[in-house]
């Protein structure tokens, strides 16, 4: 069964293993013909795996490597691509070894993840889900006697764990609000790009972290970041000190944050991200009153999306047509 485009040509195939994303089948279906991985699993698919030139995924998703394995040993595939700049769920090298091509949507989505690491760091620094929550308790009256007090942001010192495309982003937002900014990075960036947002570099990521009122962690997750930020992290930290993490959950040892919540070894903390993603239900860190956390929502903006399923499009169509992807994952 093939299906064909207005030109009559066949559609090529593309199996999505991910299905959050409805504007982006869509868009697919216009010029490929686009297959569920549920529909494949339960066969109900008459596409065969030998036809699937294409795999979509997400950041989100967590799938064993020998879906991949099998995807690889039954297709013609060409390009695996991201929707998503995080890609430490794909093992890369396995994927590069078959001849096929990795690449994700990184830069589109650095404004978005800057704008939810600012929010979440001004929400906490004065306490506004606290505040919201006083305010839309219809059972009690406002106590503005009892109103808990924030901290300031401006003129704050800020640590940016991880200086890429998000986090230089950040910095260029944190500027703004007059803060003093260092940074720590596997590289050190050009002395352009730290004069022209007053950043300074730290080698070490230790000597950086008791300077800090404010830590945004924007590093990918990597071997060597894995609890990167555990309990050696939060002692030589402030005691006032506030950790955000629109990264990836797995950087922080949850276990170690809430020690540190709890002992009051630090101020508190805003997540954007979770290990595990959703915390369960019950999860000992959802009841900690410092502790902000949002469902990985710093991509999720209308015009971050659309520029995501658009470069997605753009590296499928390269990889086809045998040209450089946009963005093709290099290791």
């Amino acid at each position: 069964m093939s299906t064909r485009n207005w030109t009559g040509e066949v559609k090529p195939c593309v199996l999505m293993i991910f299905t959050g994303c409805r504007e982006l089948r869509e868009k697919l279906r216009k010029n490929f013909k686009v297959v569920c991985i549920e529909e494949i699993i339960k066969k109900k698919s008459e596409v065969k795996r030998e036809d699937i030139v294409a795999v979509v995924t997400a950041s989100e998703c967590d799938e064993p490597i020998e879906l991949y394995e099998n995807i690889l040993l039954y297709t013609n595939l060409k390009v695996l691509t991201n929707f998503g700049a995080g890609v430490n769920h794909i093992d890369i090298k396995f994927i590069n070894s078959h001849g096929v091509k990795v690449a994700n949507t990184p830069g589109v989505v650095s404004d978005a993840t800057a704008d939810m690491a600012m929010t979440l760091m001004l929400a906490s620094a004065r306490n506004l889900y606290l505040g919201i929550t006083i305010s839309m308790d219809k059972t009690s009256s406002l106590d503005r006697t009892s109103l808990p007090v924030g901290v300031d942001v401006c003129y704050a010192t800020l640590g940016i764990v991880g200086m890429g495309s998000i986090g230089y982003e950040v910095a260029c937002r944190a500027k703004s609000c007059k803060m003093k900014i260092y940074y720590h990075n596997r590289k050190r960036r050009s002395i352009e790009d730290e004069n022209a947002v007053g950043a300074t570099y730290c080698d070490k990521l230790h000597d950086m972290l008791p300077l800090c009122d404010f830590i945004i962690i924007t590093c990918p997750l990597l071997p060597e970041t894995k609890h990167m930020i555990s309990e050696p992290e939060f002692k030589a930290m402030k005691r006032t000190a506030t950790v955000i993490n629109v990264a990836r959950g797995g950087v922080i040892n949850h276990d170690a944050l809430y020690e540190a919540l709890t002992s009051n070894q630090i101020r508190g903390a805003a997540l954007d991200v979770t290990d595990p993603e959703p915390l369960p239900k019950g999860h000992k860190l959802r009841k900690l009153p410092n502790l902000i956390v949002v469902p990985h929502m710093g991509i999720h903006t209308v015009q971050t999306r659309k520029r995501m399923q658009d470069l997605v499009i753009k590296n499928l169509e390269a990889a086809l047509s045998g040209q450089p992807l946009p963005s093709e994952v290099l290791i």
